[in-house]
């Protein structure tokens, strides 16, 4: 039986930017609070971290600096995917050799795969690893969809543990979780169907919502755990607003807006990204505020 790397919610963290590069007093602050409010693991420099439009020494800076931040406490998982599987490897080996419990490996995207090159790139990053590793299934993004069956395949690799399902497609994962019970760990990828995901036997998921909310989608998690569905369901259905609040425009975009109201970063994307535009941003602190959150602070940051 492979190890399970962890189980309930983890928090796809924003990386705070500043005109100088990443600024790690804000990134340390909010890791502190991330671990203090009961968050079960930390992806770091995955979407949500900007890794696309990070440098390459910032990537490597932020996986290093957030694997001595947390320190054991809860793993870390780094996000080492890239289209260039010759990279993602060199990434990967970075990752393993600075500490990081396990990688976060997304689909190629712009030149994507078939799904025959899915399995030889996949396969040729987990023999290089020496942790392991959490596959990413992200189509909307990368135009490169795993399908079920060749998940089934990678499963039989020691060094691949999981998914990260965010296709959407229920039906999709339903088969997933069916040709790979006990072989690969499912995690959703997305806020709005944690409940649905882990009711087909998914062990927890990799959120943006946890940002501003980690204890609350924590919670959901281990509703779900205790048997608690219709209370893990009344909570996610309750959150909503508020999710899709989060992706009424691209990741990370109001995800950023929404922690530096809260003091933890500088509303700040680097292009092709733009700010959130203010009419979408009011009415996101406005769910904020209904969700008993302080949006206050951020100004004074």
């Amino acid at each position: 039986m492979k190890k399970t790397i962890f189980k309930g919610a983890a928090t796809a963290i924003i990386t705070p930017l500043c005109e100088n590069g990443i600024d790690y007093a804000k990134f340390s602050k909010l890791i502190e609070w991330q671990i203090a409010e009961g968050i079960d693991a930390i992806v770091v420099c995955g979407t949500t971290g900007e890794a696309s439009t990070l440098t390459d020494d910032e990537h490597r800076e932020a996986i290093a600096f957030a694997v001595k931040q947390v320190n054991g406490r809860i793993p870390v998982i780094a996000g080492t995917g890239s289209n260039d599987t010759a990279y993602a490897i060199e990434l990967t080996k970075f990752a393993c050799e600075a500490g990081a419990d396990a990688m976060l490996v997304v689909t190629p995207y712009y030149n994507k795969a078939t799904q025959k090159g899915l399995i030889a790139s996949f396969t040729a990053i987990a023999d290089a690893s020496t942790k392991p590793l959490i596959l990413y299934n992200v189509p909307s993004r990368t135009g490169c969809n795993i399908l079920p069956a060749t998940a089934a395949i990678l499963a039989e690799h020691p060094n691949i543990v999981a998914i990260k399902e965010a296709s959407g497609n229920i039906s999709q994962i339903a088969e997933l979780a069916a040709l790979t019970r006990g072989k690969l760990d499912i995690y959703s990828g997305n806020d709005d169907q944690i409940v649905p995901i882990m009711s087909l036997g998914g062990i927890g998921v990799i959120s943006v919502l946890s940002n501003p909310m980690p204890r609350a989608t924590a919670e959901i998690c281990r509703k779900v755990f205790e048997g608690d569905i219709a209370g893990a369901a009344k909570m996610q259905l309750d959150l909503l607003p508020l999710i899709n609040a989060l992706f009424c425009e691209v990741n990370p975009i109001p995800v950023k807006a929404a922690m530096a109201a809260m003091g933890y970063c500088e509303n700040s994307v680097r292009l092709p990204l733009t700010v959130m535009e203010e009419a979408n941003e009011a009415k996101l602190l406005a769910l904020m505020k209904e969700q008993g959150l302080d949006v206050c602070k951020g100004a004074k940051a």
